[in-house]
């Protein structure tokens, strides 16, 4: 899943991005509502984080922006203001949710998994299985046959990823996209050494993951 935050308070947003992050997302975060406003317009984000108070372009016209050129991106808008009148402006404004500052991580990112699941009109698992594999998305534990292996970051991203897509073709580019959150020359061999990683600790006995010679990667129950 790829987020976009925008927000031009460094700490918040360090705060925001991080967290994200850890939690397996793709993060790209701009400080400005213009920058914002090209981001969301040309790249296929699962939602956004937008603050009302930005530079250039204010939270509330870039979401009206965004509603008028037909973006449809889910948008949790970020604000200190807390009054009634405030939250309806926000969702006028097109927002799908409103969150006032200070705000707990843990219920961002609550709002943020929710909205998704509505964009996409599916209940998000919390586990997911191919095979003798499986993958626990709240306690971030992976097993194989029962016996737990520990993943770095973006081992585990890299193995939720082909899960969800598991039995279909992924391409070095795609997971590039969702896997890191900026652009990469496509010829560099992070992916390569990324899959390597994770097979050596998944894939010791029977085969998991498979590469498809000139297109990309595969994960198959053995």
């Amino acid at each position: 899943m790829r987020i976009l935050v925008v927000e031009d308070d460094a700490k918040i947003a360090s705060f925001v991005v991080n967290g994200l992050k850890q939690n397996g997302f793709a993060v790209d975060r701009t400080a400005d509502g213009e920058h914002g406003h090209l981001l969301a317009s040309t790249t296929a984000y699962d939602a956004a984080v937008v603050d009302v108070m930005l530079p250039k372009l204010d939270g509330l016209t870039l979401v009206q922006k965004l509603r008028k050129d037909g973006v449809r991106v889910p948008v949790i808008i970020l604000s200190a203001k807390a009054t009634v009148d405030d939250r309806v402006k926000g969702l006028q404004a097109g927002g799908d949710d409103y969150v006032t500052k200070p705000f707990a991580f843990s219920e961002l990112l609550a709002r943020v998994q929710a909205l998704i699941r509505r964009a996409t009109n599916a209940s998000e698992p919390t586990r997911l299985t191919v095979g003798d594999v499986t993958l626990d998305l709240l306690s971030r534990e992976v097993a194989r046959r029962g016996e737990r292996i520990d993943l770095q970051a973006r081992e585990f991203a890299l193995l939720e990823y082909l899960m969800r897509h598991a039995g279909r073709v992924v391409t070095k580019t795609m997971i590039l996209e969702h896997i890191w959150d900026y652009s990469f020359d496509p010829q560099t061999n992070v992916v390569d050494v990324l899959v390597c990683r994770l097979r050596n600790k998944i894939d010791r006995e029977k085969k998991l993951v498979h590469t498809i010679r000139g297109v990309g990667y595969v994960l198959k129950p053995a």
